[in-house]
C-alpha cells in the first residue's frame, strides 16, 4: 500500500537511453527482418524454378508461401508508422513472432517428408532475430526463444515420435548564483575564467595592459531609487540579533516583492538604506513611473507598519533619471552596483527628502507624463550638493494617502491588543511575519538540476527536454503524472527528430558511406580505444564451437583423425580463454612464483592492443568455421551412392544410413547447421570492423555453397535417394531439398548479419561518439559548477557559504550571527570624486571606473596574504572599502576569553590599513596621482547575517558599524582615525595613538577620537598618549 500511493518517482536518463535505443535501432531493425523474409519468400519461386520443379504441381508449396507474402506484407505495412509502433510495440513485435513460427512449422509439412532435422536452420533464424531484430526487451526475447525451441520439438517429436539424433544443439548552484549576480554577468566571468585556464594563464587576461578585468558597461534610460528608514537606527539598538536579521529580512523583503511587481532591480542594502534602478538589466520604457510608484508603496508599507504597531518610524525616498555604469568591481565579494553622477544625484534627493515622500527630479518629473501631481520641494538649503546644482525638485503627491490615514486612525493599534510593556522591536517583528517575506535561498531547497545538463544525446534538440522535477508535497498525485507524461511526450518527440536513419543520412560526425568520423583524430581514437568486453566475445565464441563439437560428436562415426583435430581446437581455445581472463586470476598468480606475475597483464594486453584484437578475433571466427566443415574435409570429393542404383530393391529400406569411407546420411544436413553457427559466430564480436565481417562473411558463404552445392552435394542427392526411396516420385519439394534449403539459409543468414553488422558498426560508433560527448559535457558541467561555487564564495564569506551551497544546505532558518568583538573598518579615496568625470574622452566614466577598479582590485589582492587571512570583506560603497575581522570566530567564543586574546585580531586590521595606504601609494606611483587614504577604524560587538530573498546579500549591523563609519566620514586624509576605546585596546596591543580631540559626529554627539600612529610599528609597553 506505501507503494501504491508513493510518489511516482522521476524517469532515469537510464530509462530515456533504453527507451530511445529500443526505438531508434530496433525499429529500422524490424522492417529490415520483415524485408528480408518477403525477399527469402520470392527467392524461393525462382530456386524452385531453377531446379526444374513445376510449382503448379505442389500447390501446398504454392499456397504457404503466397500466403506468407501476403501475411508479412500486412505487417510490413502495419510497422512502417514509427509512431504506430510506440504505441503497439509488443504487440506487434509478438505478431511477426507468431507469424515466424507459423511459417517455420508450415514449411515442416510442406514439400515431402518429415525429417527431425527439417527447419533447424529456420527456428535458428526466428531464434537469432527475435534477440537482435525484435524491438522487445530481455525477458520477452528469451520467453520468446525458449518457447520457439520447445515447440520446434515438440510438433517433431509428437510427429515422429523419440528421435536420438535430433537434439538442438544504456546543474542548485547555478540558481544561487543568478540570484546574486545577472544572468549576462555571471557568463561573462564565467568564460573569461575558461579563456584563462584554456589558455594556462595566472589572474590576468593578456590583452588589457596589465589591467584588472572589468566587468562594466554603460545603460542609459534607468532611473535610480534610494530609500531610508527613518528612526530605524534606534529601534535596531533595542533588537536581539534574531529579531534585527527577522526584521531587515521582512522589510526587505516586502520591499524586493515591491521592487518585482514594477520591474525593478534591487542594487544594494547599505544598513537600512535601499538602492534599486528600472531599466536594468533590459531598458525599459516605463522605468520612471516604475521607479515612482515603488517609492510610493514603500512609503504606504511603512505606514501601515507604523499605524498597526505604533513605532515612530518613516520612510524617505529619492528618485532620478539618468544614466548609469553597473557592473562588479574589485576582485573578491562581488555586489553588483550602479555609478555615475546620476547615482549620486539620486542618493542626495533621498538624504534631503522628508519622510513618508516621494522626492523627485525634474528629469524624472519629465518622464512621468503628467501620471502623478507633484508639488515642489524647498529645500535645497539643507544639502549642499542640491543647492550647487541649482535646479529645483518635487514631492509626489500620493492620491491614497489621505484614504490610508483614515483607515489607519479608525484602525487602532496592534500594542493596544498586545499590551504596553511589550517592547517596540518585539511588536513590530511579530507585525512583521505577517507580511510573510521568503527567506534568503530559500527557493533554492525545492529546486532539482534538469536532466538536460548531461543528457549524452548529441543533438542540440534535447536541450528542449528538461523537465523539473518538483518535489512539492502539495502538488497531486494527478498533477505529478500529468508531468511525468508531458515530460514523456516532449521525450518521445524528441526521439522522433533522432531517428536512426535520418542520423545515418543527416549526421554531421559521419561518413554516410564508410561511417568513418569525419575527424581524423576521432577515427583513431575510436580504433585505439580499450575493449574490455572482448573477452565475453570470445567466451561466446568458444559456446558456438561448443555446440558444433557436440552436434558433430552425436551424428558423424567420430573418425580418429576428426578427434585429433578437435583436441587441438580445444587446446588453442582454452589457451586464447586463459589470455583473455587471465586478469581474474591474479590472486593466484601472485601466490605463485615471481615468473608467473607477469601472466594477468596478457588480459590488458589484448584490451588494449587493437592489432591484437583484431588477429586473435580473425582468427576464432576462422578456427569456427573450419571447424564446422572438418568432418567433410575428409571425405573424398565424390563416392557412389548405393540408394541410387538402378537394381536396389524395395528390400534395400532396410539398407542402412552408413555409406561405406564416408559419415552417416543423417549428419549432412547437421553439418549445414554447423556452418550457419560458424555465420552466428561472425557476429558476436560487436566491435569488429564491418568491411573485416564482410570480407569473413562472403569468404564462409562462398566455402558453404561450394562444398553443398558443388563438391559434397553427392552427400545431399544421396540423401533424398535414401529418404524417397521406393516411392513414385524420388524429388521432394524445395523446401525439403538439403542443400538447397541448406544454401538459401545461407544466404538469408548472410544478408541478416550483414545489415546487423553495418547497424551495429554504426551504433558502436555513435555509442563512442555520445559518451565521448558526455564526457566532455560532464567535465564542462563539473567545470562549471566549480566556476559557480568560486564565484558564490567570493560573494560569501567562507565562513556562511557552506550555510546555503550544497545539498546538506541549512536555508530553512535566516542566518544571523552575534559577535562580541570584531573590528569594523571604513576606508574611503574622497579624491575620487573629485577625480570622476563623465566625458565623451573617457567614455562617459567608463576610464575613471577602471581606474576605481584597479585600487579595489588591488586591495583584494591583499585578502589573499596568509596574515590577512582574518580579514572579511564586506562591501564596496563607491570609492569606499568596508571590511572586518573577528567575524570567523564561533558565536560566544570572545566572552570566554580575556579582553587581549578576544580582540588581538585589531591588529590585523591595523596592519591591513597601512598595507592599502602602501597599496595605493603605488597605484599613485603608475598613474600619476596623489590620492589618499582616509580611514576609520573601531570595534564591538556587531550583528551579522544574510537577507534578502530576491537578491540575498551579506552584511553587519549594529551601533559598532556605524560608529566606524562616523570615523571614516568625519576623519583626515592620510589618517586612521578610532573611537578611545579602539585606542585603549590598540595600545594594549603595542600600537601608539594620539588624542585628536573633541569632534562633533552626526546621530553620536560629542566624541573624543585619537589617530593612529602609523609610522611606528609596534612599541611594546603602552604608550602614555591617551590620559
Amino acid at each position: 500500500m506505501a507503494r501504491l500511493f508513493s510518489p511516482r518517482q522521476p524517469p532515469s536518463e537510464d530509462l530515456f537511453y533504453e527507451t530511445y535505443y529500443s526505438l531508434s535501432q530496433q525499429y529500422p531493425l524490424l522492417l529490415l527482418l520483415l524485408l528480408i523474409v518477403l525477399l527469402g519468400l520470392l527467392a524461393l519461386f525462382p530456386v524452385a524454378w531453377a531446379s526444374g520443379r513445376e510449382l503448379a504441381a505442389d500447390p501446398a508449396f504454392l499456397t504457404t508461401v503466397l500466403c506468407a507474402l501476403g501475411g508479412f506484407s500486412l505487417l510490413l505495412v502495419l510497422a512502417s508508422r514509427e509512431q504506430r509502433l510506440q504505441r503497439w510495440t509488443r504487440p506487434l513485435s509478438g505478431l511477426v513472432w507468431a507469424a515466424l513460427l507459423a511459417l517455420g512449422h508450415s514449411f515442416l509439412f510442406t514439400g515431402g517428408v518429415v525429417s527431425a532435422w527439417d527447419q533447424v536452420s529456420f527456428f535458428l533464424f526466428v531464434i537469432f532475430t527475435v534477440y537482435a531484430m525484435l524491438p522487445l526487451d530481455m525477458r520477452d526475447a528469451i520467453t520468446a526463444g525458449v518457447t520457439t525451441s520447445l515447440l520446434h520439438l515438440l510438433v517433431l517429436g509428437l510427429y515422429l515420435g523419440p528421435q536420438p539424433d535430433s537434439r538442438p544443439a544504456l546543474l542548485p548552484q547555478e540558481h544561487l548564483l543568478l540570484s546574486i549576480l545577472p544572468a549576462y554577468l555571471a557568463r561573462e566571468m564565467k568564460e573569461e575564467i575558461m579563456a584563462r585556464l584554456q589558455a594556462g594563464q595566472g589572474s590576468r587576461p593578456e590583452s588589457t595592459n596589465n589591467f584588472h578585468s572589468l566587468y562594466v558597461k554603460r545603460h542609459q534610460g534607468v532611473s535610480v531609487l534610494y530609500a531610508d528608514i527613518v528612526g530605524f537606527t534606534r529601534l535596531a539598538s533595542e533588537c536581539s540579533p534574531k529579531e534585527l536579521v527577522l526584521m531587515l529580512n521582512e522589510l526587505f523583503g516586502k520591499f524586493d516583492q515591491i521592487a518585482k511587481e514594477h520591474e525593478c532591480m534591487r542594487i544594494k542594502i547599505l544598513g537600512d538604506c535601499y538602492y534599486c534602478v528600472s531599466g536594468l538589466p533590459l531598458s525599459l520604457p516605463d522605468h520612471a513611473i516604475n521607479c515612482v510608484r515603488m517609492g510610493l508603496d514603500m512609503c504606504r508599507a511603512i505606514r501601515k507598519l507604523r499605524a498597526a504597531t505604533g513605532v515612530d518610524i518613516n520612510m524617505r525616498v529619492g528618485v532620478h533619471s539618468g544614466s548609469v555604469l553597473c557592473g562588479v568591481i574589485g576582485l573578491q565579494k562581488w555586489q553588483y552596483d550602479v555609478w555615475s553622477h546620476d547615482v549620486t544625484l539620486a542618493n542626495h534627493m533621498e538624504a534631503s527628502g522628508v519622510p513618508g515622500r516621494v522626492h523627485i527630479t525634474g528629469a524624472t518629473l519629465a518622464l512621468l507624463a503628467g501620471a502623478y501631481a507633484v508639488e515642489d520641494a524647498a529645500m535645497e538649503h539643507r544639502d549642499p550638493y542640491l543647492r550647487e546644482l541649482g535646479e529645483p525638485t518635487y514631492l509626489v503627491i500620493d492620491p491614497w494617502a489621505a484614504e490610508e490615514d483614515e483607515k489607519g486612525t479608525a484602525g487602532g493599534l496592534l500594542s493596544s491588543l498586545e499590551g504596553p510593556k511589550m517592547r517596540p522591536s518585539l511588536l513590530m517583528t511579530r507585525y512583521l511575519e505577517s507580511w510573510g517575506a521568503a527567506k534568503p535561498f530559500a527557493h533554492l531547497s525545492h529546486v532539482e538540476s534538469p536532466v538536460s545538463t548531461s543528457t549524452p544525446l548529441p543533438e542540440k534538440s534535447l536541450s528542449s527536454f528538461s523537465p523539473q522535477w518538483s518535489l512539492d508535497r502539495s502538488r497531486t498525485m494527478r498533477a505529478l503524472d500529468e508531468e511525468l507524461d508531458t515530460g514523456d511526450a516532449k521525450f518521445f518527440q524528441v526521439i522522433e527528430q533522432l531517428n536512426s536513419q535520418k542520423q545515418w543520412k543527416q549526421s554531421k560526425d559521419f561518413n554516410p558511406l564508410t561511417l568513418y568520423f569525419r575527424e581524423k583524430e576521432m577515427e583513431k581514437e575510436y580504433r585505439l580505444s580499450a575493449l574490455p568486453a572482448f573477452k565475453y566475445y570470445a567466451a561466446c565464441t568458444f559456446l558456438v564451437f561448443l555446440s558444433n563439437f557436440i552436434i558433430q560428436m552425436l551424428v558423424t562415426n567420430r573418425p580418429p583423425a576428426l578427434t585429433i583435430t578437435y583436441s587441438i581446437t580445444f587446446l588453442l581455445f582454452f589457451l586464447l580463454l586463459f589470455v583473455c581472463f587471465s586478469e581474474h586470476l591474479m590472486k593466484c598468480v601472485l601466490k605463485g612464483p615471481k615468473m608467473l606475475h607477469w601472466l594477468p597483464t596478457l588480459s590488458v594486453l589484448v584490451a588494449t592492443r587493437p592489432g591484437l584484437r583484431v588477429a586473435l578475433g580473425t582468427a576464432t571466427i576462422l578456427l569456427v568455421f573450419v571447424m564446422a566443415i572438418t568432418s567433410l574435409v575428409f571425405l573424398p570429393a565424390a563416392s557412389a551412392c548405393p540408394f541410387q542404383a538402378p537394381n536396389v530393391s524395395s528390400m534395400a529400406s532396410n539398407l542402412s544410413w552408413e555409406i561405406p569411407g564416408s559419415l552417416p546420411l543423417i549428419s549432412v544436413p547437421y553439418s549445414m547447421h554447423c556452418c550457419v553457427l560458424g555465420f552466428l559466430s561472425c557476429s558476436l564480436f560487436l566491435h569488429m570492423s564491418f568491411e573485416l565481417k564482410l570480407l569473413l562473411l562472403l569468404l564462409w558463404l562462398t566455402a558453404s555453397c561450394s562444398i553443398f552445392l558443388h563438391s559434397h552435394a553427392w552427400l545431399s542427392d544421396c540423401l533424398i535417394a535414401r529418404l524417397y526411396l521406393g516411392t513414385l516420385d524420388s524429388r521432394p519439394g524445395v523446401l525439403k531439398e538439403p542443400k538447397l534449403m541448406g544454401a538459401a539459409s545461407f544466404f538469408i543468414f548472410f544478408f541478416t548479419l550483414l545489415v546487423l553488422a553495418r547497424q551495429n558498426e554504426y551504433y558502436c560508433r555513435l555509442d563512442f561518439l555520445w559518451k565521448k560527448k558526455l564526457r566532455q559535457e560532464q567535465e564542462e558541467t563539473e567545470t562549471m559548477e566549480n566556476l559557480t561555487r568560486l564565484l558564490l564564495e567570493n560573494v560569501l564569506p567562507a565562513h556562511v557559504a557552506p550555510q546555503f551551497i550544497g545539498q546538506n544546505r541549512r536555508n530553512e532558518d535566516l542566518y544571523h550571527q552575534s559577535y562580541e568583538c570584531v573590528c569594523v573598518l571604513f576606508a574611503s579615496v574622497p579624491d575620487f570624486k573629485e577625480f570622476y568625470s563623465e566625458s565623451s574622452i573617457n567614455h562617459e566614466g567608463l576610464e575613471c571606473l577602471r581606474l576605481l577598479n584597479e585600487i579595489i582590485a588591488d586591495f583584494d589582492e591583499l585578502l589573499s596574504k596568509p596574515k590577512f587571512s582574518g580579514v572579511e570583506k564586506i562591501k564596496t560603497i563607491c570609492s569606499t572599502y568596508m571590511a572586518a575581522t573577528g567575524l570567523n570566530a564561533a558565536s560566544g567564543q570572545d566572552a570566554q576569553q580575556d579582553a587581549e586574546q578576544s580582540c588581538g585580531h585589531l591588529g590585523t586590521m591595523v596592519e591591513f590599513a597601512v598595507a592599502l595606504g602602501s597599496k595605493l601609494d603605488v597605484i599613485n606611483k603608475h598613474s600619476f596621482n596623489n590620492f589618499r587614504l582616509r580611514v576609520g577604524l573601531n570595534h564591538g560587538p556587531v550583528v551579522a547575517g544574510v537577507i534578502g530573498a530576491q537578491k540575498p546579500q551579506y552584511d553587519i549591523w549594529g551601533n559598532t558599524v556605524n560608529v566606524a563609519s562616523r570615523m571614516e566620514s568625519t576623519g583626515v586624509l592620510g589618517k586612521i582615525q578610532v573611537t578611545e576605546e579602539t585606542a585603549r585596546a590598540l595600545q594594549s596591543l603595542g600600537y601608539t595613538c594620539y588624542s585628536r580631540g573633541i569632534i562633533k559626529v552626526k546621530g553620536k554627539g560629542q566624541l573624543c577620537t585619537y589617530f593612529l600612529n602609523t609610522d611606528l610599528t609596534r612599541t611594546g609597553p603602552p604608550s602614555a598618549t591617551l590620559g
